[in-house]
């Protein structure tokens, strides 16, 4: 398949089909850009997630994680400046009854002529843009009343720096450290949309790193090669990555540096990541609103300093989509087409399924037995039910890298078949082998079969 012959409606209805994203309250009508993840996308995000702590934990010791709470003090968003600047213009058109973000109105469709943008048409009725708040509000208490005011909230980052000085006393870490966490974000977008990589609840895998000042750029250039590396890593192509730095215009008015890893999505090349310079900017304002001290002091030579933060944030969401869309793949067998995801398989949903070739003669009790075998080291599935052929490509489609055949001859020599989901290469291999060869492969360095189209 042409590595470009992927679109947005393979994917949606693959992931429907297969149990990785369903439309949420869909018996309802459904929730404009709201998804709830199936079996299999709950296990993808998961190992996705569970790569991204293994980058930030295991393999460093200078991060260490955090789990914040959701609602936080009001005064966060104050000192933040999302209270009075998280906002995005509004324009309502009269006739369509639709809302639009002013400065989306070139990407925009009409909501009477799709083939024209808002404004186009003599019958569009657009009001003046306006200042959309994006923070979702709610009261804490029985009582809706002034000052039980409270935002779900819209980043994660906030929790990082309120919990500076908790982490400076006691996890004996000093700058250059950093404080990662991965958690449920709410932004109440205009135009959410493009299936999950823009919806309204979303989670954000995020980490402050904190600095010295005078090592800010080089921590900087530091992050965003270890972040491109990550992707790739996992199997995503290099030539569908790139890294854009911002424009002096698109800075936020803390950063002094901030690029985007950017994947090319079949909508076109959009922010997979951004890594952004923040400066002093949030520990600052922070100690302003509360009154506390958000500073590090070396008690050897007694400098004091606010460090400057360097900020690798992710989508999980976001992250996954393009997972799934680099893998999508699409090859004809024997004369019939076949759907495979080529996920990496430290990502992939299932490692392994195990497929008794007929449900008689003793193959099923053998498979039951490999496979409580297999479940105890990796992520396995059974699956005995219809003909062989269609079980490999149910298999294929949720991505599994390995299938074990167990047949007459496993009976008899307790030997199975391996097959391979990308080479399609079978081998036979004993039982007693077959829980470390899995183990071993996973091990093994790995790239997408589709470099090689």
């Amino acid at each position: 398949m042409s590595p470009d012959s992927v679109t947005m409606d393979k994917i949606v209805s693959l992931c429907k089909r297969r149990g990785f994203v369903f439309p949420s309250s869909e018996i309802y009508g459904g929730l404009g850009s709201s998804y709830d993840y199936g079996h299999y996308g709950v296990l993808l995000k998961n190992n996705v997630k569970a790569q991204w702590w293994r980058s930030m934990l295991q393999e460093r010791d200078d991060v260490v994680a955090l789990d914040s709470a959701i609602i936080q003090h009001p005064r966060t968003w104050e000192a933040s400046g999302h209270l009075a600047g998280f906002t995005d213009p509004l324009i309502d058109c009269r006739t369509c009854k639709l809302r639009f973000r002013a400065d989306h109105i070139d990407q925009s469709a009409c909501g009477r002529k799709p083939s024209k943008h808002p404004g186009e048409t003599p019958d569009c009725d657009l009001t003046e843009a306006r200042d959309f708040n994006l923070m979702f509000e709610t009261s804490v208490g029985p009582v809706r009343e002034q000052g039980s005011t409270v935002y779900l909230r819209p980043e994660t980052a906030q929790g990082i720096f309120l919990n500076f000085k908790n982490y400076l006393q006691f996890s004996r870490k000093k700058p250059p450290f950093g404080i990662a966490q991965i958690g449920k974000s709410f932004r109440n977008e205009i135009t959410p949309g493009n299936f999950i990589f823009r919806t309204r609840e979303f989670e954000q895998m995020e980490m402050e790193f904190f600095v010295p000042p005078p090592e800010a750029a080089r921590w900087h250039e530091h992050w965003l090669t270890e972040r491109m590396n990550w992707y790739t890593r996992l199997g995503i192509r290099p030539d569908h990555l790139r890294l854009r730095a911002h424009d002096a215009d698109e800075l936020s008015h803390y950063s002094s540096a901030t690029s985007d890893v950017e994947y090319l999505y079949p909508i076109g090349w959009s922010e997979l990541e951004g890594i952004a310079n923040r400066g002093n900017f949030d520990l600052t304002q922070h100690a302003e609103y509360s009154g506390q001290k958000l500073e590090y002091v070396d008690t050897a030579s007694g400098e004091r300093y606010v460090p400057h933060v360097i900020e690798p944030a992710a989508g999980a969401d976001r992250a996954m989509l393009a997972f799934l869309v680099d893998a999508y793949d699409e090859d004809e067998i024997e004369g019939e087409s076949r759907t495979v995801l080529r996920l990496h398989p430290v990502l992939a949903p299932v490692k392994v399924a195990v497929l008794p070739l007929v449900r008689k003669d003793g193959q099923p009790e053998l498979a039951t037995e490999i496979y409580r075998d297999l479940r105890d080291r990796v992520q396995a599935e059974y699956d005995e039910g219809g003909a062989i052929g269609r079980r490999y490509r149910r298999q294929d489609e949720i991505g599994t890298p390995w299938a074990v055949t167990i047949d007459h001859q496993s009976l008899e020599d307790r030997t199975v078949t391996l097959r391979d989901r990308d080479s399609l290469d079978q081998v036979r291999i004993a039982i007693d082998e077959l829980g470390e060869e899995i183990e071993r492969r996973l091990r093994e360095a790995w790239h997408s079969p589709k470099l090689e189209d």
